[in-house]
């Protein structure tokens, strides 16, 4: 059975970090690429960050770009998400994800492409 964990969300202020983590189990996701999404109140599920198999390819949402970094253990199975000079807009749950079928040349960006999921690990900044 595929399980994702996350953790390391919290209660931040402004300005602030976290590192968010992702371990993966039940299956070999070594070559998949892995990423993060997250849910802000009210609004639709959107994409934070990407990484292929080995993190040598990234990609970020335009409104984290420059302040997070996604990336992925030596042996592929858990990715981190490292959150600085959080805003009151990064509250949201966030969600780490794995697609089934994938390219090695593009990172998905839409849930839809997105098949394992994990609990969600909740991220609140203070302002």
């Amino acid at each position: 059975q595929v399980q994702l964990d996350e953790s390391g969300g919290g209660l931040v202020q402004a300005g602030g970090s976290l590192t968010l983590t992702c371990a993966a189990s039940g299956r070999h996701f070594g070559y998949h690429p892995m990423a993060w999404f997250r849910q802000r109140p009210g609004e639709e599920r959107e994409f934070v960050a990407a990484s292929n198999w080995n993190g040598a390819a990234t990609q970020y949402g335009d409104y984290v770009k420059g302040r997070f970094t996604i990336t992925r253990d030596h042996n592929k199975t858990t990715v981190y998400l490292q959150m600085n000079s959080l805003k009151s807009e990064d509250t949201a749950v966030y969600y780490c994800a794995v697609p089934e079928r994938f390219s090695y040349l593009r990172l998905e960006t839409t849930s839809e492409q997105y098949i394992y999921w994990g609990q969600g690990t909740q991220v609140t900044v203070s302002s």
